[in-house]
């Protein structure tokens, strides 16, 4: 059975160019850490604490609507609607001095909806519960790297693999943390989950190239680490691209048609997966050429002398015989 490429057969040279991909790398990384250092993340009420607004509304009436109203006050807010009720709940962020202003200042601003409503409750909101979640996630993200680090050394017999698959990850959450610290989009939980969406997905495409090379290593004993990863990467250059753009394909879709509640989430999905096709061709495989020094030992399969089948590839000292 023939199966659909997207591309046709590569033979692209990823590791004689893998200086041009870390000098990219690394000039991204330095902008994003500069934009961070300088301008910090636009953290949500989620971390700061702020005021909150609920109200019922007398008639039907849509979260758009609440949302245009406020913004013709200039009211920025996250806004929180309850199914098959006309109630929403409006959370600014704020001190908690600045409760009363801030309520008021919402009120005036729901008036432009010109639908009647009734207040049911004002209230602070603190940023304890969100800072709790977020050092939550944060260990649960570290947990996740450390875990990958052991399970892919112990795959590859090696711990360079699960390193450098690590650091290619963090080069795509990273790149959409810089992105969203340079336009000062608002991170809140929901952006902390599209960060470990981005680290599952972009670690999943890295452990199907190292899969690859695992095999090739087991058919071509003799190839150096040089072809031996360069091949791998060609070889499914064509399912990587497809399924990266099947999965950018629906973000995008998400980002232009599920309105402004979902945006920034989706426009994280983008950014993270668009850089984790990169890294997954370009970097990972370059990256653990790299730490080898230039190749100088290699995936190698020592066969049994019955002839009985190959071992596990392992690391050693072998260049391919000439």
């Amino acid at each position: 059975m023939k199966y659909f490429r997207l591309l046709p057969k590569t033979h692209i040279d990823i590791i004689g160019s893998r200086k041009i991909f870390f000098w990219i790398s690394g000039l991204i990384m330095l902008a994003c850490l500069f934009s961070v250092i300088t301008k910090g993340l636009n953290f949500g009420i989620d971390f700061t604490g702020g005021t909150m607004v609920q109200v019922q509304f007398n008639n039907n009436i849509n979260i758009d609507q609440v949302r245009t109203a406020l913004s013709q006050k200039g009211i920025k807010a996250d806004i929180q609607t309850f199914i098959g009720t006309n109630s929403f709940a409006v959370k600014v962020k704020g001190a908690q001095e600045d409760v009363n202003e801030v309520s008021v200042n919402i009120q005036e601003g729901l008036k432009n909806t010109g639908v009647d409503f009734t207040i049911e409750q004002i209230d602070f909101v603190g940023p304890a519960v969100g800072n709790d979640l977020a050092k939550k996630a944060f260990f649960a993200f570290t947990i996740a790297m450390l875990a990958m680090v052991i399970y892919i050394a112990f795959r590859f017999q090696s711990i360079v693999w699960g390193a450098m698959a690590v650091v290619a990850l963090f080069h795509d959450v990273f790149l959409t943390i810089g992105v969203f610290s340079f336009f000062q989009l608002e991170v809140d939980l929901v952006i902390v989950a599209a960060f470990m969406t981005i680290a599952g997905f972009s670690i999943n495409d890295t452990i199907v190239i190292f899969d690859r090379v695992r095999e090739n290593a087991k058919l071509h004993p003799k190839w150096d680490i040089k072809e031996l990863l360069n091949v791998s990467v060609n070889e499914t250059l064509s399912r990587t691209v497809i399924t990266s753009i099947t999965v950018i394909g629906a973000a995008a879709i998400l980002y232009f048609m599920g309105g402004k509640v979902l945006n920034n989430f989706s426009l994280a999905i983008l950014i993270g997966l668009t850089s984790g096709m990169y890294t997954s061709v370009a970097l990972v495989c370059s990256l653990v050429y790299q730490w080898t020094k230039n190749g100088k030992f290699s995936l190698s399969t020592e066969q049994n002398t019955s002839n009985h089948g190959y071992q596990e590839p392992a690391l050693k000292s072998k260049k391919r015989n000439k």
